[in-house]
């Protein structure tokens, strides 16, 4: 139910719309000669906005007739009302399939021709009247976005592919209500974003119709549909259903109380902070096999990524934290992105990073014994510093003149780097006024569209800092700054700041300066306009001083490998810093050793017990070790490597800590003595009590173990496929299995099948799969696909979900070091000098670390 102000907000929305159509022939005598929107492909900015001013109402009935053969066609149809303020042009609905699927068109009681072409069907101006308009159309669903499998599909439309599967407005600000039937296979059970308001039996189908929905943006309209389990709780007095297809009962057993719980604590958390309380109709969720993201908002119906939700026996405390984050952040979204929504996809950024902002606040008090501010550093600042070190580095807020590229606005900018903008942002309103001014944006665009500039608006008026100014640098311009030690004329120490592109920008922020064992001292960067130069109280020269020691600052910042001397005196947030500092300056200037690095690194693994330090530890270790050492490098500290991971494996009591070092000496382990023993863990013929193996487990030792000991990969896979009880597992293995052969044709092969559409339907078996083919171990055998997995980037990208180009990229290029994959998007790029912006910036993203990796182990001063 919706406040008082809030209704206020959607009456006087209301009231603009009526009078808007009222005006309308007024308006329309005056723009008789302009020029129609021009019919392109994509949603245009410049259509959407024509739409926006002149359509409203919108009101969906949609009819879906589901056939249990994954391969037989969809017939559905549609039922869409509006009103229209003016029919002076024609109007443009999307629909970006084969024309031959639609059947008829019928306008206001009147048949049409059916005029589709640039991925639009177009109504002509004189079928459509000003006022209340209503369209009828037959046609075969498409099945880009319907996500079909055995037994099951779902939909996933953001940003914007809803028009993949029926024609329709298909942008953020024309939101919608919709009433949804489906004609289901015997046996099926279905999820939307609305109530189910009955269901009967009608031709040997099973007919589920679902109420009205809530009024929505049309990124967010989905239903799952397939044989499912369902399970249904009232918690704190609201009814919430799950579905899933889990066949270990004792696994959901383990997770469901705490599932349900989460929820249902988060949702009372929101309506607490936001003063708003849960603003649509139902709350329900589906955990689905192979989602291609961890969560997705559906409005009362989240789909998730379903071993995100179900975890394996003695999970970590990570994994425990990630799944109640990732549970709070989707709930978040219902008020940030469902209720109050960005305008266009530019803006996509603000509701992901109110969901990470909201999620932190919800989940941190529920795990007392975590370091948050340590968990923060580890989960943001390694993803947010691997882009913007990068000659593809982009600001958080783009321009996006098409709906045609909006997920290329997704990335670690947005998930990573935009949280640690807005901890800053909180940091100088004060944490009150940062909450009222959220309050506020809720109360007044609840159930409408905003941009990120009307929240500064509202925000500034309770700060004396021009945010403008300060969005500027940290929101409109890609990038960090640089920050460096000297002694001033006087011979004191300072901080000063630089702009590594040289356009003099200054990156207003708050962070600590400390030295070890001791109380850190704060630098204030006040302004944008402010020197770049500030006085380090209480440090002398010559003292080991740690930056960012509090994970507060952003930017790239000093650090030697003598300070891992003082690791006993430092604190796990100290720790966490230091490791980071240390990371980036390793990757962008040549005074560290990789190899020294590496060693101390091992030192580290040999005595840390911080699980948070221990992940961000072991992650440096596997890349270094893999991608920034010399084969003869490798070769010497392997026995070392390996002789540390297991034996902080076999002497670890805590099952947390366990299970990361088992995960990382399964991965790193290379030499035969120590492949022997994975393959006796594997078979059962040697135990580890303090890991259990769950089905999960064995699926990804028999991955390492076909690609690791290729003699014996055949029979590896084969037996594990025979043991394997998830049929979904069975599924997911087999698909994969050809990447992991040892046979080279086969995997050339099935590489070469990825051209198909057909065959990257599953993505993220996908993104498996290509890193088996491109292993450490294989690279010398995988560097020749690269050029071609390149080239299929623009239609990975147009056909894929919004994170798969992303992952297309980073799964191929991530193990790479070799002068041919770091001259392998420059060679690319250089023949494409009309290459699209977005995806230029993705591939230079993505192959940054392959490059550095080939200057660092070529130790050539271009890493610099």
């Amino acid at each position: 139910m919706y406040t008082g102000s809030t209704h206020c907000g959607w009456l006087l929305m209301r009231t603009l719309r009526f009078f808007m159509a009222f005006l309308a022939p007024l308006a329309s005598a005056c723009c008789l000669g302009a020029a129609d929107v021009p019919v392109e492909p994509g949603v245009s900015l410049e259509l959407a906005q024509s739409r926006a001013a002149s359509v409203s109402n919108v009101h969906y009935q949609l009819y879906f007739d589901i056939p249990e053969q994954m391969d037989a066609p969809i017939q559905a149809q549609a039922t869409i009302s509006f009103t229209l303020a003016s029919n002076q042009q024609p109007l443009q609905l999307d629909f970006r399939e084969d024309s031959a699927l639609l059947g008829s068109v019928v306008c206001n009681g009147e048949p049409l021709s059916i005029d589709h072409r640039n991925e639009h069907l177009l109504i002509p101006a004189q079928a459509l009247t000003v006022g209340e308009n209503e369209l009828k159309l037959v046609f075969t669903a498409g099945d880009s976005s319907l996500n079909r499998n055995p037994g099951y599909l779902y939909t996933l439309f953001v940003p914007d592919r809803a028009r993949t599967a029926f024609p329709l407005f298909d942008q953020p600000d024309l939101k919608a209500s919709f009433e949804l039937t489906l004609d289901l296979p015997p046996g099926w059970r279905a999820q939307a974003n609305a109530p189910l308001a009955g269901s009967e039996v009608v031709n040997n189908k099973h007919r589920h119709v679902f109420e009205r929905s809530d009024v929505i943006s049309s990124y967010l309209f989905a239903f799952v549909a397939g044989e499912f389990e369902q399970v249904t709780r009232t918690v704190g007095g609201r009814e919430m259903s799950m579905l899933h297809r889990e066949t270990d009962m004792e696994k959901v057993a383990r997770n469901v109380d705490a599932i349900f719980q989460q929820h249902a604590s988060d949702i009372e958390w929101m309506e607490r902070y936001t003063g708003i309380d849960y603003p649509f109709a139902k709350f329900d969720f589906a955990l689905i096999p192979g989602f291609p993201y961890g969560g997705m908002e559906h409005v009362g119906a989240i789909f998730y990524r379903a071993e995100k939700l179900l975890l394996d026996e003695n999970p970590t405390q990570r994994q425990l934290l990630d799944r109640a984050t990732l549970i709070a952040h989707e709930t978040a979204h219902m008020w940030f992105g469902n209720l109050v929504t960005m305008a266009w996809f530019n803006d996509v950024w603000t509701k992901e990073v109110f969901a990470n902002f909201m999620a932190a606040r919800m989940v941190n008090p529920q795990f007392p014994e975590m370091d948050h501010q340590l968990s923060f550093l580890v989960d943001h600042y390694p993803s947010a510093y691997e882009v913007d070190r990068s000659q593809g580095a982009n600001p958080i807020r783009q321009p996006l003149p098409n709906l045609a590229d909006a997920g290329q606005m997704y990335g670690s900018i947005i998930y990573h780097k935009a949280p640690i903008m807005m901890r800053q942002l909180e940091l100088m309103l004060g944490e009150a006024a940062f909450r009222e001014g959220l309050q506020e944006y809720l109360r007044h665009y609840a159930g409408t569209n905003v941009t990120w500039p009307e929240l500064i608006a509202i925000l500034d008026k309770r700060t004396r800092t021009d945010l403008k100014a300060w969005s500027a640098v940290w929101v409109d311009s890609p990038g960090r700054p640089t920050f460096r030690l000297a002694a001033n004329a006087d011979g004191l120490l300072e901080v000063q700041q630089h702009d590594p592109a040289g356009k003099a920008r200054v990156w207003p922020q708050r962070f600590a300066v400390a030295m070890p064992g001791e109380e850190a001292s704060a630098v204030v960067v006040e302004s944008v306009t402010a020197a770049t130069r500030w006085p380090l109280e209480a440090a002398s020269a010559g003292s080991p001083l740690l930056f960012n020691a509090d994970a507060m600052g952003y930017g790239l910042f000093p650090a030697t490998l003598e300070m891992l001397d003082s690791w006993s005196a430092l604190t796990d947030l100290h720790k966490g810093a230091l490791l980071v500092n240390l990371n980036e300056n390793l990757l962008t200037n040549a005074r560290i050793s990789p190899h020294e690095y590496l060693l101390a690194l091992l030192d580290v693994l040999a005595v840390e017990d911080n699980a948070l330090v221990l992940g961000l530890t072991l992650d440096q270790t596997s890349k270094v070790y893999q991608t920034l050492l010399s084969a003869a490098q490798q070769q010497a500290a392997q026995a070392q490597l390996e002789s540390v991971l297991w034996r902080r494996l076999q002497e670890e009591k805590n099952p947390g800590r366990a299970r990361q070092f088992f995960d990382a000496f399964t991965a790193m382990a290379s030499s035969p003595t120590e492949l022997q023993r994975i393959h006796a863990v594997w078979t059962g013929e040697e135990a580890l009590p303090q890991v259990p193996l769950s089905e999960t487990d064995s699926i990804r030792l028999a991955r390492i173990l076909a690609i690791r000991l290729p003699a014996q990969a055949d029979r590896i896979i084969a037996s594990e496929l025979a043991r394997i009880i998830n049929p979904d597992n069975r599924r997911r293995l087999a698909f994969i299995a050809p990447a992991l052969s040892a046979d080279e044709s086969r995997r050339d092969a099935f590489f070469a099948s990825l051209a198909d559409q057909q065959n990257r339907r599953t993505e993220s078996w996908v993104l498996e799969a290509l890193a088996s083919l491109h292993h450490p171990s294989r690279r010398e055998h995988s560097v020749k696909y690269l050029p071609r997995t390149l080239e299929l980037l623009q239609e990975v990208q147009r056909t894929g979900d919004i994170f798969f180009p992303v992952g297309w990229l980073q799964a191929s290029f991530a193990n790479h070091n070799s002068a041919e994959a770091a001259a392998a998007a420059t060679e690319f790029l250089a023949a494409r000098p009309d290459y699209s912006a977005q995806l230029k910036m993705k591939i230079l993203q993505a192959t940054d670390a392959a490059v550095r990796a080939y200057h660092i182990v070529q130790r050539r001063p271009e890493t610099q």
